[in-house]
């Protein structure tokens, strides 16, 4: 039996950030509501718990609350944003509302720590930390001290060394809180005294055993993109339930340059059922003069369903549909937290009537980095693990505006110059994702001395390591000259190339 971690989520954007930045230090983690009851809690038998952050108000009647006899437990407990706030309400301190700008911060915040509170201990005791509170503690419990102040929030991080309570109004779990990381790796070692005796591989077993016991001998079909997120899948899958699954790579046409041809190579390969379905003028027709992003991405999972419900239908007897979601989908979509950012393909696209008795999505509690850690564990070749990330919808969501043939052919040709130069210089295993944007803004140029009014191309880098931050990568100008110079003068239809440094947030990593 592995030593426990249980996160008890109270409707926060990155719940499950938490929970990645515990595993990666090789400690199991999951991921609890906060009805959760404190005899399941205890039966859980944790070495530590996490309250995690949340859009709510603890003082409210019907704000979301856990039973505080859980601080009864004898388990270290880390409160975190929304969490330190309701660990200081039940247990005698004060939560209040910021009247003015004091007390309330939203972004990064210098913070000053005490190095003697066991979660700071060696580490700067000034950094940067991520903050996003509009309430802020107005008194804390008996028996706990400061340890952490910012210019306008005196209770930045407290702690009860006696009790093993700690609290944060930041957050650790994000990658612009700069020791974060490392604030949560003393939680576990110092305060939980984890030994770290989880892996990847032990990942790998539960999720085949429930594969297994969830489909039992019935067939599935899995969504194939092509992608790193669906071939894991695929080969999880294959893993568990053998030639019950058989895999559907739908060709929507808005693929990159050569793609549908690298896809149908590479999963020849493999042990797999495949088949290649050409869908090409069903979507471009269900998208003819759509605009608005949301309305393309609803419309896109309708005609895969459509498509997949065909097939399914011709094979007979499918009974489940399995896609590669991860994490990160599932959130932006408002899955989790009912807050809809972008609605994917795989997730707030579908339509409720599905004609599968069950989604099926093994990977959907990981990040992208766990998923390529999947892949390496069950012996996937490193050129499709590290494959650049690609949306399911495809350029579709990379062309701002209405699609058209025209639009789709400078993109092809613009992302794939663009992808050509970062691997001659060697730089894509140092970006996380890197592509090109048609932008629906034209402009005035000048070539061969004659006027130009033509298309302006966005060219996107950023670095991440769960997707759902990211900052942007600060490529060398030389990397930068050539990718425009050769687009410029490569691709007929732009005259304009523009670098986006904006990080996530506030921006998504995609443009729709």
């Amino acid at each position: 039996m592995h030593e426990t971690v249980l996160v008890i989520d109270f409707g926060a954007q990155y719940s499950e950030v938490i929970a990645r930045r515990i595993r990666e230090n090789n400690v199991y983690c999951e991921v609890l509501p906060w009805t959760t009851s404190t005899t399941f809690i205890q039966g859980k038998n944790p070495i530590g718990i996490v309250l995690s952050g949340g859009p709510d108000s603890v003082y409210l009647e019907n704000s979301p609350k856990i039973d505080p006899a859980i601080f009864e437990l004898g388990i270290p407990v880390l409160g975190i944003c929304y969490g330190m706030q309701l660990m200081v309400h039940l247990l005698g301190g004060k939560v209040t509302p910021a009247q003015d700008d004091k007390g309330r911060e939203y972004g990064k915040a210098v913070a000053h720590f005490d190095t003697h509170c066991p979660l700071f201990k060696r580490l700067p005791n000034r950094s940067v930390a991520w903050m996003s509170h509009g309430d802020h503690v107005e008194k804390i419990p008996s028996g706990f001290k400061v340890s952490g102040t910012t210019k306008n929030c005196e209770y930045a991080a407290i702690y009860n060394e006696e009790k093993n309570f700690y609290g944060v109004q930041f957050h650790p779990e994000v990658e612009h809180t700069q020791c974060g990381k490392e604030m949560i790796k003393a939680f576990l070692e110092r305060v939980c005294h984890a030994k770290g005796d989880w892996s990847m591989k032990d990942y790998y077993k539960q999720a085949i055993e429930e594969i297994k016991k969830e489909v039992g001998d019935k067939k599935v079909l899995l969504a194939l993109s092509g992608g790193v997120d669906s071939s894991v899948a695929a080969v999880l899958l294959s893993h568990a339930i053998g030639k019950n699954l058989t895999c559907v790579y739908v060709d929507h046409g808005f693929m990159r340059k050569n793609e549908t041809e690298e896809i149908v190579e590479r999963f020849s390969k493999y042990d797999l059922n495949f088949i290649k379905v050409d869908a090409r003028k069903d979507f471009m027709d269900a998208l003819k003069g759509v605009k608005e992003p949301e309305k393309k991405r609803h419309i896109i999972g309708k005609t895969f369903i459509d498509v997949f419900s065909k097939v399914a239908n011709e094979l007979k007897g499918i009974d489940y549909l399995a896609q590669g979601t991860i994490y990160p989908d599932v959130i932006e979509s408002g899955s989790i937290n009912g807050n809809t950012i972008k609605s994917h393909h795989n997730v707030g696209g579908l339509p409720e009537n599905l004609p599968f008795k069950k989604i099926i999505e093994p990977l959907s509690k990981l990040f992208k980095d766990e998923v390529r850690e999947l892949g390496l564990e069950m012996g996937i070749d490193e050129a499709l693990v590290f494959r650049q990330p690609f949306p399911g919808p495809g350029l579709a969501v990379r062309i701002i505006g209405d699609i058209t043939d025209e639009k789709l052919e400078i993109l092809k040709e613009a992302d794939y110059i663009f992808r050509e130069v970062i691997a001659k210089n060697k730089y894509q295993r140092k970006i996380s994702q890197y592509f090109a944007v048609l932008t629906n803004m034209q402009s005035v140029g000048v070539m061969g001395d004659k006027r130009t009014y033509q298309y302006a191309v966005a060219l996107r880098a950023v670095s991440t390591d769960d997707f759902m931050t990211a900052n942007y990568v600060r490529l060398p100008y030389r990397v930068l000259d050539e990718a425009s110079r050769r687009i410029v003068n490569e691709v007929k239809g732009v005259n304009r190339v523009v670098y986006d440094i904006t990080s996530k947030p506030p921006a998504t990593i995609e443009y729709e």
